[in-house]
């Protein structure tokens, strides 16, 4: 388990710029934090990472956001596995393109084995603390 303390949106963004850089085409990475805490920021860190240009936004009234490299999910809203199951999301991770998913534990069922981590906790007004 490796710990990173980053001191400010900007420095969390390019935390995940690098760890973008250990990730290959069909990873799943599960981005978990509380509400607020910078699970966003770490994907669009990522994004950027991965060579995406686009602002990369949080897909919560879309449920996932397609970039070239990446599919970025938001599951908050997500209200069953068969909710999930209905809007495809198996097929997704299927695809060959590294995942992103915030709020997994609405869709664990459906996640395939070897899901990659990164924890995302608020330790001050702009403090964070990330685990992987």
């Amino acid at each position: 388990m490796a710990v990173f303390l980053s001191h400010s949106p900007d420095e969390t963004r390019a935390w995940a710029e690098r760890y973008a850089k250990t990730l290959s085409p069909g990873d799943v990475v599960l981005l978990d934090g509380e509400m607020g805490a910078g699970k966003t920021v770490l994907a669009q860190g990522i994004a950027r990472g991965l060579g995406v240009q686009e602002d990369v936004l949080s897909p919560t009234y879309a449920y996932v956001n397609s970039y070239a490299p990446m599919f970025h999910f938001d599951c908050y809203r997500i209200e069953s596995v068969r909710q999930a199951e209905e809007l495809g999301f198996s097929d997704y991770f299927d695809a060959g393109k590294i995942c992103l998913v915030e709020w997994s534990e609405n869709i664990a069922p459906l996640l395939p084995e070897g899901c990659k981590k990164v924890i995302i906790r608020k330790r001050g007004e702009e403090t964070r603390e990330i685990v992987t």
